[in-house]
């Protein structure tokens, strides 16, 4: 009897302390939102697009510096030209309008170029995996952030439009994650327990909610006369990809055995933490979103 009573307080109060970091992450969570959601907002309303695509290099490079550290015990990335590519970002506007897609190109095939090169350099004591995903940080995290400077100021009313990809990303994770954590019943994916069916539903309602609560401000405010139906399209389907880019980060914390990319921002781990779900929608909201 005594064992048990000792058993049912123990695991008593393993719950409260597990409440009580649950409830303090939450808080720090909250917080941060609180305070970087005015300066994000700041900057990609009122930032010169010079400002904004130095700002975007910057999240590039520590984003991109967060990735291949989680490698640091599975392979061994060539860096420096992540660094660089990423670092290009800062000059994307001096290159002409009709030029900036063949650019990007030309940037994929000079990075496999250079990275092929330090294999035979090296007698291949770089190997594939070293330069497999060296290339897969730069495709994953500069050549998709690239889509803000992008969408923002080559497109017609850009930095309006650009909001839909933030309300989509955020709208999403913030229901699924509310609502999956108070009525989650049924898992969704081994890659992330914490997924669950309910919440991802709830996600794609979080989206829907943002953007058409959006569309009514953009059609009533700046007479833009966005088809609602049209958006409701974008967001489920981005939406979904957001989901999936939320994934496609899991799974690579899980293969590389870490919690989180790095303790940058508290509450939300690494800025990789923070915008996996953003940089998976950037190129396919762009091409989408420029038809509007």
């Amino acid at each position: 009897m005594e064992n048990k009573k000792t058993k049912e307080f123990t695991d008593s109060k393993v719950t409260e302390n597990y409440l009580e970091r649950d409830k303090e992450m939450n808080i720090k969570r909250i917080i941060s939102g609180i305070i970087l959601f005015p300066l994000l907002s700041i900057l990609l309303i009122f930032g010169n697009k010079y400002l904004v695509d130095v700002f975007i290099s910057i999240v590039a490079i520590m984003s991109i510096h967060e990735f291949y550290k989680a490698f640091k015990d599975k392979a061994k990335p060539i860096t420096w030209i992540g660094y660089l590519i990423s670092a290009l970002i800062c000059f994307i506007h001096l290159v002409p309008g009709e030029y900036i897609l063949p650019a990007i190109t030309l940037a994929i095939l000079f990075s496999l170029l250079v990275l092929f090169t330090q294999v035979v350099l090296t007698n291949m004591k770089t190997n594939i995996k070293d330069i497999s995903i060296s290339l897969l940080g730069i495709c994953y995290i500069p050549f998709f952030l690239v889509f803000i400077p992008l969408i923002r100021d080559n497109l017609e009313n850009g930095r309006i439009l650009l909001w839909y990809i933030l309300f989509i990303a955020w709208g999403t994770d913030i229901f699924a994650y509310f609502v999956g954590r108070k009525l989650g019943k049924h898992k969704f994916t081994e890659i992330s327990p914490n997924k669950s069916i309910e919440g991802c539903i709830a996600g794609l309602l979080g989206s829907f909610l943002a953007c058409m609560v959006y569309t009514v401000i953009c059609n009533s405010v700046w007479n833009l006369n966005i088809n609602y139906l049209y958006i409701l399209g974008i967001s489920i389907f981005l939406s979904i990809i957001s989901q999936i880019g939320d994934l496609a980060a899991s799974s690579i914390k899980r293969y590389c055995k870490i919690k989180d990319f790095s303790n940058l921002i508290p509450g939300h781990g690494g800025l990789l933490d923070r915008i996996d779900s953003v940089i998976f929608i950037l190129p396919f909201a762009y091409f989408l979103l420029s038809i509007i």
